[in-house]
């Protein structure tokens, strides 16, 4: 046996050398056994470690998702640096660059010879699927647990110190992500008009910042929804000490449940929970509920619009596993169909404004942030959810900065005749 694993090693180490040089990759392999590919690399810079049975698992299941349970249990480790580092010394050969370049007879032959080597065990695999394998359109309460049921310590170790699990406004990109946070919860306000007196909704309240937030500053009633208990009994005692008790409420319910007429509505990165499928619930619910000309602000991620529906309805592979691992059920829509949804359900669309750049330093933020937290964040979900935390926040930054995923608020109000009572001009919103 000790054979084979030695045998293993040295295929290894031979794929790994022929890899590197093909690649022109700015970094190196390091191996359990404490080799270094190429064998020059130099002290502090960036590895990237590969354990002895990850070579083949990829091999006899290549998939993203492959690597991210690798990632999750520590058989792929970025060693040295961070992975926005590596993400920044990502090779730029194209694929037909890089077949033309690897030896095919040595990478065939490889694999052949690692392809029954060990693999991971079945326990391994089932405490990383943690029994998540829903796969429908749209966000129930058991998945929404999943997600936000974490614990809410662990999402204090990374988030601002009002909680705000959603994209940030920075004045300028040097702005701390508290000010940030707060500068959004402003900004929300001033989109929505709020007045003392008005009835305010936020559908998907998380910790209660925003209805918190709008109750001392703005003097409205608010009343927010969530699926998450412990959201949902952290933002009653936030209420309670704030003394805000009979001006904010919040109810651990569905928003389609919800009865009475509200002034303005928000939903602030609920949406993504909804599903494609249930896109004509979602916005039946929210005209319902709004009184003729209230303001409705609609805050989501969307991805790039297809020219068919069903090409957009194709699900990449980072999309299935960040459906799969961190957001079961979570589909996004493009923003032509939020406005042809918004006018096609009895709203006038008023405002639309790309918030890309923000989200990718919000995210950034919060990755860094639990980067520097990871032995309490460990400690308090252990290494293979850290792990999966973290490659979802860096990688969602990463797609934001890169542009292959977008953010929107969209401004409307529920459409009557004649004015919409919206003022002529926007400028009032950019004013300190």
């Amino acid at each position: 046996m000790d054979a084979v694993v030695d045998r293993n090693m040295q295929v290894t180490k031979d794929l790994l050398a022929h890899v590197h040089d093909a690649l022109g990759a700015d970094f190196s392999f390091e191996l359990p056994d404490g080799t270094v590919i190429p064998e020059n690399g130099q002290e502090g810079e960036l590895r990237l470690f590969i354990s002895g049975t990850a070579i083949p698992v990829l091999l006899r299941r290549p998939s993203l998702k492959t690597v991210l349970e690798l990632y999750a249990r520590g058989e792929v480790e970025p060693r040295g640096g961070s992975l926005f580092d590596f993400a920044d010394k990502r090779p730029s050969v194209k694929s037909k660059t890089l077949l033309k370049r690897l030896n095919k007879r040595l990478v065939v032959g490889s694999a052949v010879k690692l392809f029954f080597a060990p693999r991971a065990s079945e326990k391994q695999q089932a405490q990383l699927d943690g029994g998540n394998t829903a796969q429908q359109s749209g966000s129930g309460q058991t998945d929404i647990a999943f997600h936000y049921n974490v614990s809410n310590e662990f999402y204090r170790l990374f988030l601002d110190p009002e909680m705000l699990y959603t994209c940030a406004y920075f004045k300028t990109w040097d702005t701390d992500l508290a000010t940030a946070q707060r500068d959004k919860l402003e900004m929300i306000c001033r989109k929505l008009r709020l007045k003392p007196g008005d009835r305010m909704l936020d559908i998907g309240c998380g910790w209660g910042a925003l209805i918190c937030y709008a109750a001392e500053h703005y003097g409205v009633t608010a009343i927010g929804v969530t699926l998450s208990e412990e959201q949902a009994v952290l933002a009653r005692e936030r209420i309670k000490t704030k003394g805000l008790e009979g001006k904010v409420a919040v109810e651990l319910k569905d928003f389609r449940e919800m009865e009475g007429e509200f002034d303005k509505i928000s939903s602030i990165g609920m949406f993504e929970h909804v599903g494609l499928d249930h896109h004509e619930e979602y916005y039946q619910a929210v005209h319902r509920l709004l009184r003729p000309r209230g303001i409705y602000l609609h805050h989501a991620i969307t991805r790039r619009g297809k020219k068919s529906l069903k090409n957009f309805r194709r699900k990449r592979a980072e999309y299935k596993a960040l459906v799969r691992y961190i957001f079961p059920g979570g589909e996004v829509d493009h923003i032509g169909w939020t406005l042809t949804n918004l006018e096609s359900y009895g709203f006038e669309v008023h405002d639309v404004e790309g918030w890309r750049e923000h989200y990718a330093r919000t995210t950034r933020l919060w990755a860094e942030n639990l980067m520097r937290a990871k032995e309490a964040a460990v400690a308090e979900v252990g290494d293979e959810k850290y792990r999966l935390w973290l490659a979802y926040l860096t990688g969602v930054s990463l797609g934001f900065q890169r542009g292959t995923v977008n953010i929107f608020q969209t401004v409307s109000t529920k459409r009557t005749k004649g004015p919409s009572l919206m003022p002529p001009t926007r400028e009032d919103l950019y004013l300190s």
